[in-house]
């Protein structure tokens, strides 16, 4: 008889499927602690190769053993601070959030450790920023002195619940600065604000990365259409050496090659985070503050020229890629062209060939009829000599008849052993 289990749900979950728990953890691992006003955070953005991340994961996992091999996201006290790491495709973002009381804006000294601590964290910097969340609106005098005025962005939020400030500007610290005004946030809408934030200026970040690669990699496809050019005036010469034009086309072939082998990933991953920034925009529900740029007004200046650059770029790759394919493909037919026409003519020349070979055949054949028949009729008057000799006369007739019997008998003959030898052939 079957028992049954004390709890008989249990047994399902030996059918679960290998990834479920791990995508379900990936649904809640993007959200910072929750949070209120008055708060100051840091947070640090590291680009990361596959080696660093290797060694950034080993590192955490020796600090904080609830850290699992696979984790993508870790969110612990390291004293009174709270720190959450976040690992993503090409980077990882390393998150502070400090206690304020008796802090002045963008004070750092609550963090006095992080530097201590992030100095032994592999990877490079590409982002730091300093967040100040404060209850009471500030005065111009405080923003005057924690910001550029002339490059102010000042932007109401989340429907008009919280006002930022930023000029996006690396100070002298080696952070960027960005003020948030609490109007009346609720819940975790604090932390998910400053996440959502987080998120738009780390993605423009990165998204920016591919600029300077597609300005680097531009006056090499500029000088790669030119040569593809020349290379296309030469296939339409008729007197172009093929084999030169060809050895051409694959230099600039692989050229090409190496520029969209090298650029692609950056270009692909471009336009992905530059569409996430837009989401993000979106989901902030920015409403300009008049009289100062708006936090969507400067990122779409900022971010839609590059955007545009490497769309271009882009564009102009896989247009010079299609002409690279479209001039193989007609220097092919013009050699396999070239190529059908000495067949031709080559086998012109052997049909030309084999004619002179038949009639020369026919004249040798011909000629053996003549000759054979001459050296027949020969032995005939010797032996018709003998026969004389013993008293047998023949008259002169004989002769007569013979010859045209004896050419044709000898023209029978000769087609015959022909058609002996050719028989063999037609029945294979």
């Amino acid at each position: 008889m079957t028992s049954i289990p004390a709890d008989p749900f249990a047994a399902l979950s030996q059918h679960n499927h290998p990834l479920r728990a791990s995508l379900s953890r990936e649904m809640h691992i993007r959200g910072l602690p929750r949070f209120d006003a008055p708060a100051l955070a840091l947070q640090f953005v590291l680009l990361v190769d596959e080696q660093q991340a290797h060694e950034t994961i080993a590192l955490l996992s020796e600090r904080f053993p609830v850290l699992k091999p696979g984790d993508r996201f870790l969110s612990v006290r390291i004293g009174d601070l709270h720190f959450s790491w976040e690992r993503h495709t090409e980077y990882m973002t390393y998150s502070f959030i400090a206690p304020v009381e008796g802090a002045t804006l963008f004070d750092l000294t609550p963090f006095g450790n992080v530097p201590h601590w992030m100095v032994e964290i592999p990877g490079r910097v590409i982002r730091s920023t300093q967040i100040a969340m404060v209850m009471n609106e500030p005065s111009h005098a405080i923003i005057a002195a924690h910001f550029a005025i002339d490059d102010l962005i000042i932007s109401d939020v989340a429907d008009g619940h919280a006002r930022i400030w930023s000029d996006f500007r690396l100070h002298e610290d080696g952070f960027g600065r960005l003020l948030i005004h609490d109007k009346g946030l609720q819940g975790g809408e604090s932390s998910q604000l400053v996440q959502r934030l987080q998120e738009l200026g780390n993605y423009r970040k990165i998204a920016l990365l591919g600029l300077p690669e597609a300005q680097q990699a531009t006056p090499l496809l500029t000088a790669l259409e030119q040569r593809l050019t020349a290379i296309t005036s030469c296939v339409a010469q008729k007197d172009a050496d093929a084999d030169q034009v060809l050895e051409q086309l694959s230099a600039l072939s692989a050229a090409l090659a190496e520029i969209m082998a090298r650029t692609g990933y950056r270009m692909s991953a471009t336009q992905a985070y530059a569409e996430i920034c837009r989401d993000r925009i979106r989901s902030l529900a920015v409403v300009p503050v008049r009289g100062y740029r708006s936090l969507d007004d400067f990122t779409e200046r900022r971010l839609l020229p590059a955007m545009r650059t490497c769309d271009a770029f882009t564009r102009r790759l896989e247009d010079l890629a299609q002409r690279t394919a479209w001039t193989s493909a007609l220097l092919r037919t013009r050699v396999d062209t070239a190529l059908a026409r000495r067949n031709r003519d080559l086998l012109a020349s052997m049909d030309r060939r084999t004619g002179l070979q038949l009639r020369l055949q026919h004249t040798v054949e011909g000629l053996s009829v003549v000759a054979i028949s001459y050296y027949a009729l020969g032995l005939w008057h010797h032996l018709k000599e003998a026969l004389e000799l013993q008293g047998l006369h023949l008259p002169g007739w004989v002769d007569i008849a013979l010859f045209p019997v004896m050419i044709i008998t000898v023209f029978l003959g000769i087609g015959r052993i022909r058609k002996v030898k050719r028989l063999p052939v037609d029945e294979h």
